[in-house]
């Protein structure tokens, strides 16, 4: 049940910037997602061996060669789809259900509500228990398949390794990096190392890891803005590479 505010709002601050702020960023993001993800070309630089991890495992048989490091087990995608919307609906479908990205999307885009002591424009609510938010339950599912595609991404960063080191390696390490930090700060993930246990004590593997990833979880809206961020400069350095518009900054060869 919704508090309910007779005047539009009871703020005498520009209660608007935070949303406003928000959905600009998710806005802009997505845009730029949508652009890279149907433009199908620039995600593979074979000398260096960089793939951007938007197209990540590219599995369809419109990849190239190199950047198929786990084979083309998929015919070709018909029409204008190209090899990331394999993999996009688990993608957005950790973004999506995250707990913090909820709040963030419910304020900033659905008006649900849009900050405290602020009247929403919904006349009802029925929080997640119709379709499609009660689609919001799955997100533990879409935290395993995240998980996997971590891994993925993780070995893509370390198999460029093996052609040398320069800037892209640094960029991609790093963003395996954030993307492990917000994985493991999912309050999913917090739920499978130390949830449903009555007794820590006899449990104390789980209730370390319970601690560690408590402290991540802290920090969860930080690293999903991090993360998300860095996996569009990520894709963009590699773009950039591929096309010849700059050249990779190597320290080793």
């Amino acid at each position: 049940m919704r508090a309910q505010i007779a005047h539009r709002t009871l703020r005498t601050d520009r209660w608007w910037l935070p949303p406003l702020a928000t959905f600009t960023g998710l806005l802009l993001i997505s845009v730029y997602a949508a652009v890279r993800t149907f433009m199908g070309d620039y995600y593979w630089v074979d000398e260096h061996r960089y793939l951007t991890p938007m197209y990540s495992p590219c599995l369809s048989q419109e990849c190239l060669p190199g950047a198929a490091h786990f084979g083309r087990p998929l015919p070709a995608l018909p029409g204008v789809l190209t090899p990331p919307v394999v993999i996009l609906p688990f993608l957005l479908g950790f973004r999506v259900t995250c707990y913090y990205y909820r709040k963030a999307y419910y304020r900033a885009a659905w008006l649900s509500p849009p900050a405290c002591a602020v009247a929403e424009p919904h006349a009802r609510y029925t929080g997640e228990t119709r379709f499609p938010l009660i689609a919001q339950n799955l997100h533990r599912y879409f935290f395993y398949a995240a998980s996997i595609l971590l891994l993925i991404n993780t070995y893509d960063a370390f198999y460029a390794l093996t052609a040398g080191f320069g800037l892209g390696n640094v960029v991609l390490l790093v963003n395996v990096a954030l993307l492990g930090a917000y994985t493991l700060s999912c309050h999913s993930c917090r739920h499978i190392a130390g949830g449903r246990l009555k007794h820590f004590s006899r449990h104390p593997v789980r209730y370390w890891m319970w601690t560690r990833i408590s402290k991540l979880n802290a920090r969860h809206m930080q690293l999903a803005w991090a993360s998300l961020i860095f996996v569009c400069v990520t894709d963009l350095y590699v773009a950039l590479v591929s096309a010849g518009v700059i050249g990779d900054l190597r320290f080793i060869d």
